[in-house]
């Protein structure tokens, strides 16, 4: 695998032969001076142009990055135009990985975020300075209503998980849980963490450092509401998943000053006992 020198030797020295390439800037995590990297620490390399077009799907020019195990060109995949960038994901066969974005200028500075980024090459001094620190990833405070929602979301569907079980309809079960409900577990788990941190902290994709930042106990907890196919194994990961939410939801709302929906927890969860022990025949719910 080569060295992450000589992958940056491999950008930066190829931008440099290249007059079309006028400057190159990291971004993600290699960027964020708060991320501890790893082998797996992808390359988001942003090539600013003149002209996009002769960079557009040519196979050639990424030739020499190295022996490709994979490669994806999200714009051809999605039918979009040439407006101003075009992406490679490359995923080498040495176990490294380059997300190579190219932009032309006014396009770079249109669309780029918050985010932490190195400038590594400006041949014409044109670029501002970058953004240095994580805070376009931190979690933001929840309004009253977004939190009544996510909590009134939470439960509701809940339910919609409970009577597809009954149904045994797995692939409705299985999108409405993962899709919808852990989706706002993982909302409000996110401004619980945020809440213990002064909202100066990022949870990461998909929730990647709550193990970083919840007890152990809740820990576990969050990795028992994951589920595997069988109903038995869908309806613990449902209620050890309401477990969890009414224990970070409560603090959250303690917090702010936001009135938990106590009712609707108490009404929910009986209500999901209930037909969990609903017989298959049945005729009436109650």
């Amino acid at each position: 695998m080569r060295t992450e020198k000589e992958m940056l030797d491999l950008i930066l020295n190829t931008a440099k032969g290249d007059e079309r390439i006028r400057a190159v800037v990291m971004t993600g995590s290699r960027a964020n001076p708060k991320v501890s990297g790893d082998i797996f620490a992808d390359y988001d390399i942003v090539y600013i142009v003149n002209d996009v077009h002769p960079f557009y799907n040519n196979i050639e020019f990424i030739k020499p990055f190295g022996e490709l195990l994979m490669l994806q060109m999200p714009e051809l995949m999605h039918g979009a135009s040439n407006d101003g960038h075009f992406v490679y994901l490359m995923q080498f066969a040495d176990g490294n990985r380059i997300d190579l974005t190219f932009f032309n200028l006014e396009s770079y500075l249109i669309n780029a975020s918050d985010e932490p980024a190195v400038i590594l090459l400006d041949k014409d001094k044109a670029l501002p300075p970058p953004e240095t620190s994580d805070k376009a990833y931190h979690v933001k405070p929840p309004s009253e209503n977004g939190y009544f929602s996510c909590c009134n979301n939470f439960w509701w569907c809940s339910m919609n998980v409970a009577k597809g079980i009954w149904r045994t309809e797995l692939p409705y079960v299985m999108g409405m849980y993962n899709d919808v409900v852990r989706k706002e577990l993982h909302l409000m788990i996110d401004w619980y963490i945020g809440m213990k941190n002064g909202y100066e902290v990022s949870t990461g994709k998909f929730g990647r450092y709550y193990k970083n930042h919840l007890s152990e106990k809740q820990y576990d907890l969050y990795n028992d509401s994951f589920s595997g196919a069988n109903y038995e194994k869908v309806w613990k990961a449902l209620f050890k998943a309401g477990s969890l939410f009414r224990g970070v939801a409560l603090g959250v709302g303690v917090h702010f000053g936001f009135p938990y929906l106590h009712e609707d927890d108490r009404r929910v969860t009986s209500f999901l006992k209930h037909i969990k022990t609903l017989p298959s025949d049945a005729k009436e719910i109650f």
